[in-house]
């Protein structure tokens, strides 16, 4: 037993002895995931007691896991303590596998007063149906529970459930990875996708090749932050052992779910190319990287001792872990090494790797080292696995696509008849910020998926026919760790999302309700709790919505809470406190404000949410675009340009709208003649995503909404490599003039620069606030 388990019975205990004998709770069957069907019975509940047993007449090894699971998790959140029997009998929870299911991860509930029949298609099915009764049941001690009459009828939506942690950035122990696994346990998630090597860290003991651990496994030190430039000083590695690998899947096979390990090939490379410098195009010397990003340095595909090394290592990976699927990465391969590398060039010329318009000859040559990986796991009798970049220059013959670069990948290569798992970052990228107040949350690597993003992902395109929908095997999310280096961080950039993900993943889209879930999602956290997972309480922070009123020229102001509880709000900029105003009904803001509001419920009290509201001349004006916003980051539209709020260095949290391949072009309606006398708008520079500055920026005005005459233009050089990312403010000053309608006209990048790798394709314009004065 371990630490935390005796420290959970002890509190459990404790409380039980505090609590009067006769307490007794009512089970709740609205759970997360909620299942397909919930049927209340006529008849008299059943109570479960102490002297209820858990039996499995089934026998075998699996059904009596699945009842001493059983009866942890209720010792666990009740305090009491049931017997588990491999015989049928009375006043029972009875656990039994029904072969006449046809899917076998289904199950059956059935409860009346005589006891509880749990049925699955396998013993999987059996151990979901086990799931459903531990989170209807009370987090509290307990001396009995009243489980209502109730037939319920489940099945998940998706055979392929996955999550997935990379643990070459950062490392977490073997009982960590445990417990993420229990946590994917208790969100009837079946696959563990596990990244076990990246150019930071080789992290799996592989005996043909030692110094893949003796030194791949160890870097020096660790960049601070978004590769600042300064470093920790702190030698930072460790990997797991063969033992360990083989404890870790047979931990999670008890738990139904299968691990599929990562070995990220050609690219991320770098750590095994310290190790074995001759397996890159250079020969190094190289070191373990310290910093994040894409490293130029790839394995030599035209080297033959390369493709030697990754026969070895993808067997020995598979002599470890029994998955059907083995992931090859396949990802972010830079091509500047083979193209100056004799050896690369000559495999291209050997196998007639040409290239044509769609594909270069060294695309051809991933492609080529892609299928080679794909037949060395073919031929074990497995299926190989990769990021969507394996399509690039051909799929595979028999590949698997896990497509992360928005849905389009995954969209094609079903098209082409092969299988996918959609884990979009638009979505269930998990190592993204949760919130828009990036301020008071831990350093993430960007980006922007709230709770609510990740129940709307869809993973099933509209656009695919009905035979290449059925290639969509599931969805997953993915946590990345550049930016997550403990546990305890790891689980709250996971939870509640893997929550929001596990309905995606489970249940039909028609029964997918994000306020249902939200009631329902209440009592998972208590689990968490009791569990003594680190989660997210975003959730119980007040939601807040800002809409420019043009009528009333006002910022009307919605504020939200998931509980019921009094909101208490000022404007002023002071701190909410219970004696404050309540918020009552929309407030309408018509001059500058510092909204902040909170709301308190058992557990203590919300974050105060703060927003400053500053007007200008063109804010709650009517706005129209003459040029279309982006329809990927339109968010609510071009309002958004005179809504009064600022945006921050994250583009994604719907305080920015982008502009691609066309103009901004928009006009402001003053809605009656005005002096003005400047113009700013603010933009956002993020070159890697492809993100650069205003090249032009003009403003015109006109008295009649049709002749219009320019004011003040400013055109402005292209970014180069070294000009500094971050928020960019533009003013135009000019003679103050009179007029109703104000034109603002931003051009962006029509193609961006040789030195960047997005050469010749558009760039995005992210643009903020128009300010006129």
């Amino acid at each position: 037993m371990t630490q935390k388990q005796v420290w959970m019975i002890l509190c459990l205990w404790a409380g039980l002895m505090a609590t009067q004998a006769t307490a007794q709770s009512t089970a709740d069957y609205q759970v997360v995931p909620l299942p397909q069907e919930i049927n209340e019975e006529q008849g008299q509940p059943f109570l479960l007691t102490t002297k209820t047993v858990i039996a499995y007449p089934d026998g075998g090894a699996q059904m009596a896991q699945n009842a001493a699971f059983l009866s942890e998790y209720i010792h666990e959140q009740t305090g009491m303590e049931l017997k588990t029997k491999a015989k049928d009998g009375k006043n029972a929870i009875v656990l039994r596998i029904n072969a006449d299911n046809e899917k076998p991860e289904g199950y059956t509930i059935k409860v009346d007063n005589q006891g509880v029949l749990i049925t699955g298609g396998s013993a999987a099915g059996v151990f979901y149906g086990i799931q459903t009764l531990r989170k209807s049941l009370p987090v509290q001690p307990v001396a009995s529970v009243k489980l209502p009459a109730v037939s319920i009828q489940d099945a998940p939506r998706f055979g392929y459930r996955g999550m997935m942690l990379d643990v070459a950035r950062h490392m977490f122990s073997v009982d960590e990875i445990k417990t993420y696994i229990d946590m994917l346990a208790l969100h009837n998630i079946n696959n563990f996708h596990w990244h076990l090597s990246e150019d930071q860290g080789w992290r799996i003991e592989i005996k043909k090749y030692p110094r893949l651990t003796e030194i791949g496994s160890q870097r020096k030190e660790t960049v601070i932050g978004r590769n600042s430039g300064v470093y920790d000083g702190q030698p930072y590695g460790g990997f797991y052992t063969q033992e360990e690998i083989k404890d870790v899947v047979e931990y999670a096979r008890k738990r139904y779910i299968n691990v599929i390990p990562e070995i990220d090939m050609p690219g991320h490379m770098l750590a095994a190319l310290a190790a074995y410098p001759e397996l890159g195009c250079t020969g190094g010397p190289y070191e373990v990287w310290t910093q994040w990003g894409i490293s130029d340095d790839v394995l030599c595909v035209g080297n033959d001792n390369t493709l030697n090394f990754v026969k070895d290592v993808l067997n020995e990976v598979m002599d470890l872990f029994p998955s059907e699927f083995i992931h090859i990465g396949g990802d972010e391969c830079p091509k500047a090494r083979w193209k100056e590398c004799d050896k690369c060039q000559a495999r291209i010329k050997e196998h007639g790797l040409e290239a044509d318009e769609a594909h270069s000859a060294e695309e051809r040559l991933q492609s080529y080292f892609i299928s080679y990986a794909e037949k060395v796991v073919n031929d074990r009798g497995r299926r190989m696995i990769g990021w969507d970049e394996i399509l690039e220059g051909g799929l595979a013959p028999n590949a698997t696509v896990m497509s992360w670069r928005g849905m389009s990948g995954g969209i094609q290569a079903a098209q082409m008849g092969h299988d996918v798992v959609m884990t979009p970052n638009s979505h269930v990228y998990f190592d993204h910020y949760q919130s828009t107040d990036v301020a008071r949350d831990p350093l993430a690597i960007g980006g922007y998926s709230p709770l609510s993003n990740v129940y709307n992902f869809e993973p099933v395109p509209a656009k695919l026919k009905p035979e290449q929908q059925k290639h969509i095997l599931g969805a997953q999310a993915n946590l990345w760790t550049e930016y997550v280096p403990v546990f305890s961080h790891a689980q709250f950039m996971v939870l509640p999302r893997m929550a929001a993900l596990c309905e995606v993943q489970w249940m039909q889209p028609e029964n997918k309700d994000y306020d249902a879930f939200l009631g329902r999602l209440l009592n998972l956290i208590e689990i968490y709790k009791t569990q003594g997972y680190n989660y997210a309480k975003h959730i119980y922070d007040i939601e807040a919505s800002y809409t420019p009123n043009a009528k009333d020229e006002t910022i009307d102001v919605h504020l939200k809470a998931l509980t019921n509880s009094p909101i208490y709000y000022t404007v002023d900029g002071t701190a909410p406190v219970k004696h404050s105003p309540v918020y009552k009904d929309v407030l309408k803001i018509n001059k500058d404000a510092s909204i902040s509001a909170r709301t308190y419920f058992d557990d203590g009290a919300s974050r105060v949410l703060r927003e400053n509201i500053v007007f200008s001349q063109a804010t709650t004006k009517p706005i129209e675009a003459l040029q279309p916003v982006d329809k990927q980051y339109s968010f609510k539209g071009i309002s958004t340009l005179v809504d009064g709020l600022q945006g921050n260095d994250n583009y994604r949290t719907g305080r920015w709208i982008a502009f691609r391949r066309n103009d901004l072009e928009a006009v402001i309606d003053m809605k009656r003649p005005s002096s003005i006398k400047e113009a700013s708008i603010n933009t956002n520079v993020v070159k890697g995503d492809w993100i650069f500055d205003v090249r032009e920026f003009s403003v015109q005005v006109s008295d009649d909404g049709i002749a219009y005459r320019t004011v003040a233009t400013r055109s402005y050089p292209s970014l180069s490599q070294n000009d500094a990312d971050g928020i960019k403010t533009h003013t135009l000053k000019f003679e103050p003039v009179q007029a109703r309608y104000v034109k603002v006209i931003a051009v962006p990048e029509k193609e961006m620069p040789a030195w960047h790798g997005g050469k010749g394709h558009p760039a995005y314009l992210f643009v903020d606030e128009i300010v006129l004065k």
